[in-house]
């Protein structure tokens, strides 16, 4: 289905619109230029009701991004929260995405965006494993991409926006071209990054282990689990991560809003320990699944649920 042709709403600047009247104009200044922030967001059914995973953190990272690149935002965190909660009620769904996005209009153009208006909008719709079932259950097939991550210093890493998003495309793109199901990026010194919309964790003799953040995402799934490996009683430690260190991992996962946790059999063709889910990532991916479906109440204070 074409995600411009479909039923139901978009919240856009303030009030709901239906959803094929949600349109902007072909001359808006971050079409063009790429500055805008979004957040990838979950809502999960569960027993209780629709719950939105760990909203307050997404709003709170949102206002961040616009904040970084000072886009003056007409509505408060507490607007966009309730909007966001608006779009999942009026959609009527039960489980799904949801997209905010704060982007920069149409009033000029040119590189400075002063002088243009500010707007948001926000989405929702049902959908899937981003990495497929399979996926999720056995493992994906990973490339190393020729594409390096974002330097510190080219660009403001805190922010999730719009236009950095080539980066990840040219390197999904690259990949999967060649049969592989995701990308993997080093940092300019050759440092294992992040996947192209994912971050990355590996697992050898019992201790888990994460990049730092000097070039990805400050994920907030990437934080839920490291809360979750905590919890579960194993040591984890943030360094810079090599690529042989990964081939010999015991095992491997990605973490994301659209990846949850989706285990890496394989990387550059180098089968990661025994090629399939390892023990370790199979039990921090079912705490993760309670934990997202409501099913564990030692993390109900990461669900917000829209009724």
């Amino acid at each position: 289905m074409s995600m411009s042709d479909r039923d139901g709403f978009i919240w856009s600047d303030g009030k709901l619109v239906p959803w094929r009247e949600a349109n902007i104009h072909v001359l808006t200044h971050s079409l063009h230029y790429g500055m805008g922030v979004f957040e990838g967001i979950r809502a999960y059914k569960t027993p209780q009701g629709t719950a939105i995973f760990r909203l307050p953190e997404h709003v709170k990272r949102l206002f961040n991004g616009t904040k970084i690149f000072q886009m003056n935002m007409p509505y408060s965190p507490e607007q966009i929260f309730n909007g966001i909660i608006e779009v999942v009620n009026s959609n009527q769904l039960e489980a799904c995405y949801i997209r905010p996005i704060i982007f920069i209009g149409s009033e000029k153009l040119g590189i400075s965006p002063k002088g243009n208006t500010i707007h948001t909008a926000i989405a929702a719709w049902e959908w899937g494993a981003y990495l497929g079932e399979d996926g999720i259950n056995k493992g994906i097939r990973v490339k190393t991409s020729s594409f390096t991550r974002h330097f510190v210093n080219s660009s403001l890493v805190r922010a999730k926006a719009s236009g950095y998003y080539i980066n990840s495309i040219l390197a999904n793109q690259e990949v999967t071209a060649n049969g592989y199901d995701e990308a993997l990026l080093l940092d300019t010194e050759g440092y294992v990054s992040e996947g192209s919309g994912e971050n990355i964790f590996i697992v050898n003799n019992g201790i888990i282990y994460t990049p730092d953040l000097a070039s990805c995402l400050d994920g907030i799934t990437r934080n839920s689990i490291i809360q979750i490996v905590k919890d579960l009683g194993y040591e984890l430690r943030e360094k810079r991560i090599t690529r042989d260190e990964v081939y010999s991992a015991d095992e491997a996962f990605f973490t994301g809003t659209a990846a949850e946790v989706t285990p890496i059999r394989e990387l550059d063709d180098r089968t990661i320990g025994d090629g399939k889910r390892g023990p370790i990532t199979e039990k921090i991916q079912k705490t993760y699944f309670d934990a997202v479906y409501g099913r564990n109440d030692q993390y109900k204070s990461w669900l917000t649920y829209v009724k």
